[in-house]
């Protein structure tokens, strides 16, 4: 398992980190996202699903669960299980659907689903550093590897 890290100054570098990775996606993939409240996992997906096309709000789905978005030849479904109190409540929710072979899936507070969710393609985890925060990418999956190979400094 390959691991990158990165600075992220203030909210916009995290927001332009999240533009830059959603250049190197591509369906199918699943992203996990791991940090404290407020790390900047909301903000890190907004980057993502506002790079794909989105152009509204993107707001943390943390009632609705699963927040979906239509976008050019891309299904993403950005998932925050923060309130799930039981995995089993996403067999109910029909979560499988979710992960196709045109989906991004993004998951914030994966370990409520434990167990239920898929295995991820790369694992995200946001921490605080002062005043900025610190993103490292662990890949999971050859997908996983490959992401990272493409925003390593290196290539």
């Amino acid at each position: 398992m390959s691991t990158l890290a990165f600075d992220l100054e203030n909210e916009a570098a995290t927001v332009a980190f999240g533009l830059r990775l959603a250049k190197v996606l591509q369906a199918p993939v699943t992203l996990y996202l791991y940090g404290d409240l407020g790390a900047g996992k909301t903000t890190l997906s907004r980057g993502i699903i506002q790079s794909l096309g989105h152009e509204g709000a993107v707001k943390s789905p943390t009632y609705t669960l699963v927040e979906p978005y239509e976008l050019d030849g891309i299904e993403v479904y950005h998932f925050d299980l923060y309130r799930l109190s039981d995995p089993e409540e996403l067999e109910f929710m029909g979560i499988r659907d979710y992960f196709s072979p045109t989906s991004l899936c993004i998951v914030e507070w994966p370990d409520k689903g434990e167990g239920v969710l898929p295995e991820a393609d790369l694992k995200l985890n946001l921490a605080y550093q002062g005043e900025s925060r610190q993103i490292s990418l662990t890949a999971v999956s050859a997908k996983g590897e490959q992401i990272l190979a493409e925003l390593s400094p290196r290539s």
